[in-house]
């Protein structure tokens, strides 16, 4: 029987020291720099929406510091929109060209939408929040209750006659359109309730601090998994 010959064994390399490639130490010092971050939900979006009477950009972020930088065109509604994102610990970026040779409507009810399609975005996924929220706001004569529900359906409940025909150059009625827009495109049950007040600046500026701190408690975490709801889908 022939012999089978043996390979003989490879010898042993010792591994020579590399040094890094000069790009290899570049993106070194970078993710030093730059913490690697964990793929997660995102908590901020930037919408655009441009028809032939109004122009709107807007960028909301649900967890931020209450910051703002608002121009509507319409000096009344800036400072409710300040307002709502400082309330709200809101970070919110509104650069808005309405229409408003015509009146504010437009310029009012646009934003509106936007908000509410923001709004809807950022809480598409509803496990783990609050998702209901009442928020009762007080300031000076006013007194202002809002509930939230984060349902995916759209209803509004807003029904008060203001005295006066605007604030500023903002007109009264198109609040309720401003709110009603909101409600729709963010698929969300919203209650507005005046239940004191006779200052119709007041009035309006507790309606969106309520409306702030109610959205701000709903979509917070309720420590819980999965949606809030029996269907197990909202």
């Amino acid at each position: 029987m022939a012999k089978v010959k043996k390979k003989p064994a490879t010898p042993a390399v010792t591994p020579k020291e590399e040094k890094a490639p000069e790009v290899v130490k570049e993106t070194e010092k970078t993710m030093e720099k730059t913490p690697v971050k964990e793929e997660k939900k995102t908590d901020e979006c930037v919408l655009k929406r441009k028809t032939k009477e109004t122009d709107i950009t807007l960028g909301l972020r649900l967890k931020g510091n209450g910051n703002a930088e608002i121009n509507t065109g319409i000096g009344f509604f800036d400072h409710m929109l300040e307002g709502f994102a400082k309330h709200g610990n809101f970070d919110l970026k509104i650069y808005e060209k309405g229409d408003l040779n015509v009146d504010c409507h437009h310029t009012v009810e646009d934003l509106g939408i936007v908000l509410g399609q923001a709004i809807a975005k950022l809480t598409e996924d509803k496990s783990g929040i609050n998702r209901y929220a009442t928020f009762i706001q007080p300031m000076d004569d006013a007194l202002v209750l809002v509930s939230v529900d984060l349902c995916s359906r759209a209803y509004l409940n807003f029904n008060y006659e203001f005295k006066t025909e605007r604030v500023g150059y903002f007109e009264t009625e198109t609040l309720k359109e401003f709110y009603r827009a909101v409600s729709d495109n963010a698929g969300m049950n919203l209650h507005i309730k005046v239940l004191d007040g006779e200052n119709t600046h007041h009035i309006i500026e507790a309606s969106f601090k309520a409306f702030a701190n109610a959205l701000a408690i709903a979509v917070s975490s309720n420590g819980r998994s999965g949606v809030l709801s029996t269907k197990g889908v909202l």
